[in-house]
């Protein structure tokens, strides 16, 4: 893993933090704005996060899905990897009881 480049993994959930942080402020404004209801009592705050986790989970679906790609590569070629290291060192073992 290069040191200058941040992993797909990473990468992909920063992109979508920051989707989810856009949703929250634009969410928060809608709200402040008065085009968007309050909500009753004390649940401004859960209403906005609830909001903007619904706006920002279909938006990071489509936006996102080249970035999901490149991590699903990522975790593939890691998980074969690591397959391909069992399986020598089953190889070994098996050498050494016979």
């Amino acid at each position: 893993m290069n040191a200058a480049k941040p992993s797909a993994t990473i990468w992909y959930t920063m992109l979508r933090v920051g989707i989810f942080i856009g949703s929250l402020v634009f969410v928060g404004l809608l709200v402040q704005f008065g085009i968007v209801p309050k909500g009753n009592g004390n649940s401004n705050f859960i209403w906005i996060i609830l909001l903007a986790l619904v706006i920002s989970a279909p938006l990071s679906y489509v936006l996102l899905r080249k970035q999901r790609d490149a991590m699903s590569a990522q975790i593939v070629g890691k998980v074969e990897s690591a397959k391909a290291k069992l399986e020598a060192n089953r190889s070994q073992e098996d050498g050494v009881v016979q």
